[in-house]
């Protein structure tokens, strides 16, 4: 038996399988994913060797986790609590956080404490950044000291996936912890050599706004009203709305308050990265989400190629009501693929110096 096979690996808050296809792609046997969100359920299972469990962590216990891996094998438990509540948009000027974003945050300690029954031999998250200085960086030094009371060696750093082959410039804390010995990621593969937009998605088929192209389901664009329409016409590659002429800009950007939003209604450049995937990432107005030469917002094909998904990733469910936010959402919250990867050889590197036969 192999190194890596005598692993087998769960996924926490595994949405439609971002991190999980990057530990399937370096080979390792990865058996189930959970997240409460049911319909992440069928780009989970469809794409992934497998099972989706629908449940909330904070409501997962440890007898049951246990299950979920092959019996006779050693155990690596990795996962992406939902970072919304470590956004900056929910981090005011108070450092207050609303109630319902209080018990989100609240899942990392859910992790931490599967983590203290279960002791899987490796653990990796990924969060955003900000959850290193979140509440004063408590709530990720309470979940780095749990893991150290426990034994584990333990090293956190942030990166940024372009770095890892990525074709979109994401941030990205990852903490990994192992039984074993130190453990440390990857250095970057592709500090010279990002992919572009270009390269990730300019041989994609030419579509006009509104327009599905017939071979692909995904590869849809958001229809644009008249006043859309011109105004991104209007701005040229890599530019926003400061390039437009009076008459175009909104009010909200005239003031001192919406100057700051220079990427508002921005088109991507060709030979650069994309900026980050969000969960808005199909709406022309949300961000610098304009093709960069087409005039439209990137269809959601091309969202999940620049989160490094393969161009085949199905998402579409026969059986279900198609709805563009709801897959956009899905594609914004994943963990990019090659970031997925890149954590996984990681491991795997780690495994190879600390293999315990």
């Amino acid at each position: 038996m192999g190194k890596k096979e005598q692993y087998s690996v769960v996924d926490l808050f595994c949405g439609i399988g971002g991190l999980t296809r990057g530990f399937l792609d370096k080979g390792f046997n990865v058996t189930a994913g959970v997240d409460i969100d049911q319909d992440c359920k069928y780009a989970y299972e469809k794409n992934n060797k497998a099972t989706f469990i629908e449940k909330s962590v904070s409501e997962l216990s440890p007898e049951y986790l246990k299950t979920l891996f092959l019996k006779g094998t050693r155990k690596i438990l990795i996962g992406c609590a939902p970072c919304q509540p470590f956004s900056i948009f929910n981090q005011k000027s108070s450092g207050t956080v609303s109630e319902m974003n209080s018990e989100r945050w609240k899942l990392l300690y859910a992790f931490a404490d599967l983590i203290k029954e279960v002791k899987p031999e490796i653990v990796s998250m990924e969060n955003v950044p900000l959850l290193k200085s979140f509440k004063n960086g408590k709530v990720l030094s309470d979940f780095e000291g749990v893991l150290k009371g426990l034994g584990y060696y333990v090293s956190t750093g942030i990166f940024d996936s372009q770095y890892y082959g990525v074709p979109q410039r994401r941030k990205r804390l990852v903490l990994l912890a192992s039984l074993n010995g130190p453990i440390e990621m990857l250095p970057y593969t592709h500090l010279n050599k990002v992919s572009t937009v270009r390269k990730a998605i300019g041989k994609l088929p030419k579509i006009q706004a509104g327009e599905i192209h017939h071979k692909d389901l995904l590869h849809r664009s958001r229809q644009l009203n008249e006043l859309s329409l011109r105004r991104i016409k209007a701005t040229p590659e890599g530019g926003s709305w400061k390039d437009w002429d009076e008459e175009l800009i909104a009010d909200c950007h005239k003031n001192d308050g919406g100057k700051a939003y220079g990427s508002a209604y921005g088109r991507m450049k060709w030979d650069d990265v994309a900026p980050t995937m969000t969960t808005y990432c199909i709406g022309y107005n949300n961000g610098r989400f304009g093709h960069p030469e087409q005039d439209r917002a990137i269809s959601l094909r091309e969202a999940a190629i620049l989160q490094s998904f393969p161009k085949n990733y199905d998402f579409v469910n026969p059986k279900k009501e198609f709805s563009s936010g709801r897959i956009a959402k899905q594609i914004g919250n994943a963990v990019p693929v090659k970031l997925g990867q890149a954590i996984a050889m990681s491991v795997a590197n780690h495994i190879e110096k600390y293999n315990n036969e």
